[in-house]
């Protein structure tokens, strides 16, 4: 395959895994797959599914969506490249982000609306971050931090491929050291405000109308 990842023998796909490979180009037709798939709504953290293991298993959690677009976008020229959220509940959020133009993008999954990708208009980490404070306010998330992590930091570890559980990456996401995103309880005041309001109206369902911005959403 052209453009094959030159950590990875020429034969390292399934069929299968290359033809999802070769299908999705670009960071759009990633989000596209990604959104396809349904949730892995494991309940205690269970998994941290390799991209096999996500295409055997045809679910994916945020983790392991942005690991899926790592390793199909990779085959296409992007780098690795990840950012992990800390919330102030310790529910935390991890997302795929590339360059394009000079501007950061992002592709993401997660049981939130407003949690998915982000199109590449974005002309630093800390504002692509800064669009997803607003709907990471729930009845207690709050982003506190964030880091941007290339993945070949962990050498020769099987993150891509592997057929067990990744605890290795989780664990290094948890335990690097996270830039400080300091922001106004006054702003986090109204949106929790906002955010009780609109549940109390619409229990279920995903919570879209009430944020600014949406138009940079992938």
């Amino acid at each position: 395959m052209a453009g094959l990842n030159r950590d990875l023998p020429a034969d390292a796909f399934t069929r299968e895994e290359r033809r999802i490979v070769q299908r999705h180009r670009t960071p759009e037709q990633v989000q596209k797959f990604l959104r396809s798939l349904p949730y892995n709504w494991e309940l205690k953290g269970e998994t941290l599914r390799s991209y096999r293991q996500v295409v055997r298993h045809r679910s994916a959690h945020c983790l392991e969506a942005a690991l899926v677009a790592a390793v199909i976008l990779e085959q296409h020229g992007y780098p690795p490249l990840v950012v992990s959220f800390e919330s102030k509940d310790g529910i935390d959020h991890v997302i795929f982000v590339f360059r394009r133009r000079g501007r950061w993008g992002a592709v993401a999954r997660s049981r939130d609306a407003g949690l998915h990708g982000r199109k590449s208009v974005f002309r630093s980490i800390r504002d692509l971050v800064w669009s997803y404070f607003d709907p990471y306010v729930d009845f207690t998330g709050r982003i506190t931090g964030y880091q941007l992590v290339d993945l070949r930091v962990l050498g020769r570890y099987d993150w891509r491929l592997s057929l067990n559980n990744m605890w290795k990456v989780e664990n290094y996401l948890i335990e690097v050291p996270h830039r400080k995103l300091r922001s106004s309880n006054r702003r986090y005041a109204d949106l929790l405000g906002r955010y009780r309001a609109y549940r109390r109206d619409h229990p279920d369902g995903p919570v879209v109308d009430i944020y600014r911005g949406r138009e940079r959403w992938m």
